[in-house]
């Protein structure tokens, strides 16, 4: 394969059909950092609003790094996926902590950062620093398993097929990796591909074999659990009880009405009883269902019974095993929230 022909298609093609993403042409390494956090299993299209909010926010690594775990999970409300958002804190404390607040160019110490994987640590080398490291996200992948047709594209042989690209790249990585993305999302899509549209459709190995449709091979569907949780919206007097999840596991460190998973022979209600007094140390009475809230994640789908309750006894401060406190409803906008119980906030905030 002729790759400096392949690179100037590419970068020609590129010229004219990169799509906007707010970070690009960005040298701040901080900037490029939080957007590519930010894209991790998320529409570039969605990503560009909350991109703006959070850098008003914490305009600065270390603006970040001195926040609170509570305010940069509201910053990053509604985008989901709230791992990336501790693990980008917990990274910014300790580029704080290591290296003086400036981002390392090295791949190596990036990927030693909390929430940084080959890729992230590819496209903050490649797009702030320059250097020519690979960004082999799902696009690259699929582009570099087809270009190549490589009929097991491993992290080896995909890197390989990169850095090789990448040599030839006249010394612009950022753009050669941007391509390659771009040429993923909007060409060499995973069904129906465009070939014909395709500036290195000459070159593509697959295309010429009949194996584009196969490459690279489909991953194996992985079943997906289904719980159902009994949440209980409990009333004392004004106020209402929330709870924070612990930092670690899925929506980690964000709020909620407390709950549970509802067990074998329980209802919703009955499992609510349970977990209030299990988990917060409260007694309460639990009252007719409120909302029934569908909602699935990359592992698991989750029926959410939201009942109303109201308090009879106990003292969940005085309770080891969870953080809760009772607030203002108006209130409860300051505090961030899962998704699923983002409507029982709007009603009680109002």
């Amino acid at each position: 394969m002729r790759t400096g022909l392949v690179i100037d298609r590419l970068l020609a093609w590129y010229g004219t059909h990169n799509r906007h993403v707010p970070w690009r042409g960005e040298t701040d390494p901080y900037r490029v950092w939080v957007g590519e956090v930010m894209a991790q299993q998320t529409r570039i299209g969605t990503v560009a609003t909350y991109y703006e909010r959070f850098l008003e926010r914490f305009p600065t690594l270390p603006a970040l790094a001195a926040a609170r775990l509570d305010e940069v999970l509201k910053a990053w409300e509604g985008m989901g996926y709230y791992g990336r958002a501790r693990r980008l804190h917990m990274a910014a404390r300790e580029v704080m902590a290591e290296y003086g607040g400036d981002v390392p160019d090295d791949p190596a110490a990036l990927r030693a950062l909390p929430g940084i994987g080959p890729y992230t640590a590819g496209a903050i080398a490649s797009l702030a620093f320059g250097r020519a490291e690979p960004a082999i996200d799902g696009n690259v992948r699929r582009v570099l398993s087809r270009l190549f047709d490589l009929e097991l594209p491993d992290r080896s042989r995909l890197e390989a097929a990169a850095r090789e690209l990448l040599a030839s790249g006249r010394g612009d990585a950022a753009s050669v990796n941007q391509a390659l993305m771009d040429l993923g999302s909007d060409i060499c899509r995973p069904r129906n591909p465009a070939c014909e549209a395709c500036p290195l459709g000459s070159s593509c190995l697959a295309r010429a074999r009949g194996a584009v449709e196969s490459r690279p091979p489909p991953r194996a569907r992985r079943s997906v659990p289904h719980q159902n949780v009994g949440v209980g919206v409990v009333r004392r007097a004004e106020l209402v009880l929330i709870a924070r999840r612990p930092e670690s596991g899925l929506l980690g460190g964000l709020w909620e009405f407390p709950g549970g998973k509802v067990e074998t022979g329980e209802s919703p209600a009955d499992a609510v009883r349970r977990e209030l007094m299990e988990e917060i140390g409260i007694e309460i009475e639990v009252g007719d269902l409120i909302e029934r809230v569908d909602q699935a994640y990359s592992h698991l789908r989750v029926t959410l019974y939201f009942h109303a309750a109201v308090y009879v006894a106990g003292d969940p401060q005085a309770h080891a095993a969870s953080e809760a406190r009772w607030v203002d409803p108006k209130t409860l906008g300051d505090y961030a929230f899962p998704a699923a119980s983002h409507s029982i906030v709007s009603r009680l905030s109002q």
